[in-house]
C-alpha cells in the first residue's frame, strides 16, 4: 500500500517493528483500506532471535540476514532465554495501543515463529530454498538440533503467552517453511517442540492458528502438533485438506496469492471454488494460502474481500 511504502522510505523494517506508534500505524493501515475481519499485529517472527544472541538485520531486496549463524553445539550453548516483557517491551506496548485504537471493531491476531522456521533462519543465515544446512544439523547432530528447538519452543511459548496477556484475541504460530519436511521427519524432529507451544497456550481462552506452506503431505501431523485452526495453502483443495485434518478443526485458506495479480474474473472464480469446497461449514476462515505478494493491486484485495463477504452473507 502507498501509505506503507511512504513509511518505508523513512524507516527501516526493524524501526517500524520496534517503535510502538509506527507498528500501530502499520497494523491499522489494512483495517482502514480493506474489508477484513481482523487486524494482524505488525511485527516480525525473527524479533526474538536478537535477545537470544542471534543478531540479524534486513537487507533491502534480499530479506533477513543473520550475522552469526548457528553452526554447532557451542553456538547453541551460547544462546539464552529471556523475559519477553522486558526484551521485547515495544511489542506489548504496540498491542496496548492497537487495542485502544481498534476499540473492539475487529479482533487482533498476534503471532510467533515455530521452531523449524526459526531454526532454519538461524542456521542458514537467511532464507533458503534447500534448507541443506538445517537438515544437515537435524540428521547429523540430532541432539544439538533438539536442544536448539527446545530453546526456540520455550522462547516462542513465552512470547505468545505474553502477547495473549497483553490483549491479543488470537495467536498464529508461523511454520512457514516446514513443508520442506516429510511426515516421518516432522514427527521426529519438529512435532514435540511445536506441540509444546500449543500446550503452553492451552490454559488461555484464545483461538490458535497453526500455519505452514507446502504442508499438504503433513496436514494430519500439523493437526496433531496443535492448533484450533490449521492453515491450508493453495496446493491442496480445501475440501480434501479439511477431510484430512478433520471437521472438528477449523481451517484457514486457501486462495493462491498470485491470483490477485491477474484478472479479477479469474480471482473471483477461484474464490467461488474455495467457498464451494467449504460447503458452508462453520470454521472456515477465508484467506490466502500465503502472504500478499509485493505489487498486488490494493483494489484487487478490496474487491476480493467485498466479494467473499457478499457471497457468504447469503
Amino acid at each position: 500500500m502507498s501509505e506503507y511504502r511512504a513509511l518505508r522510505e523513512r524507516y527501516s523494517l526493524l524501526d517500524l517493528c520496534r517503535t510502538p506508534d509506527l507498528a500501530t500505524e502499520v497494523t491499522l493501515q489494512p483495517i482502514r483500506r480493506l474489508d477484513v475481519d481482523a487486524a494482524i499485529l505488525f511485527s516480525d517472527l525473527l524479533l526474538p532471535l536478537d535477545p537470544m544472541g542471534i543478531r540479524f538485520d534486513f537487507v533491502r531486496g534480499e530479506g533477513p540476514a543473520i550475522e552469526n549463524p548457528i553452526q554447532n553445539d557451542q553456538d547453541v550453548a551460547r544462546l539464552k532465554c529471556f523475559e519477553p516483557r522486558e526484551s521485547l517491551a515495544y511489542v506489548f506496548e504496540a498491542i496496548r495501543l492497537i487495542k485502544q485504537e481498534l476499540a473492539g471493531r475487529v479482533p487482533l491476531i498476534g503471532f510467533a515463529g515455530a521452531p523449524f522456521t526459526l531454526a532454519s533462519y538461524a542456521i542458514e543465515g537467511g532464507h533458503s530454498s534447500t534448507f541443506a544446512r538445517t537438515k544437515a544439523m537435524m540428521y547429523g547432530h540430532p541432539a544439538v538440533w533438539h536442544r536448539l528447538c527446545d530453546l526456540l519452543a520455550e522462547v516462542a511459548s513465552a512470547h505468545l503467552v505474553a502477547q495473549v496477556e497483553a490483549g491479543v484475541d488470537a495467536v498464529q504460530v508461523f511454520d512457514s517453511w516446514v513443508g520442506a519436511l516429510n511426515g516421518r521427519d516432522y514427527r521426529e524432529f519438529i512435532l514435540p517442540h511445536t506441540r509444546r507451544i500449543f500446550e503452553a497456550l492451552a490454559r488461555y481462552d484464545v483461538p490458535t492458528i497453526h500455519f505452514g506452506v507446502g504442508t499438504g503431505g503433513i496436514l494430519a501431523d500439523l493437526r496433531d502438533a496443535g492448533g484450533t485452526v490449521i492453515g491450508v495453502d493453495w496446493r491442496t483443495p480445501l475440501d480434501v485438506a479439511w477431510e484430512t485434518i478433520g471437521f472438528e478443526h477449523a481451517v484457514q485458506g486457501n486462495l493462491d496469492p498470485t491470483l490477485l495479480l491477474g484478472p479479477m474474473d479469474r480471482t473471483l472464480a477461484a474464490a467461488d471454488d474455495v467457498l464451494a469446497r467449504a460447503e458452508g461449514r462453520p470454521g472456515h476462515i477465508f484467506n490466502l494460502g500465503h502472504g500478499i505478494l509485493p505489487g498486488t493491486p490494493v483494489e484487487h484485495v478490496q474487491a476480493l474481500a467485498r466479494y467473499v463477504h457478499q457471497q457468504t452473507r447469503r
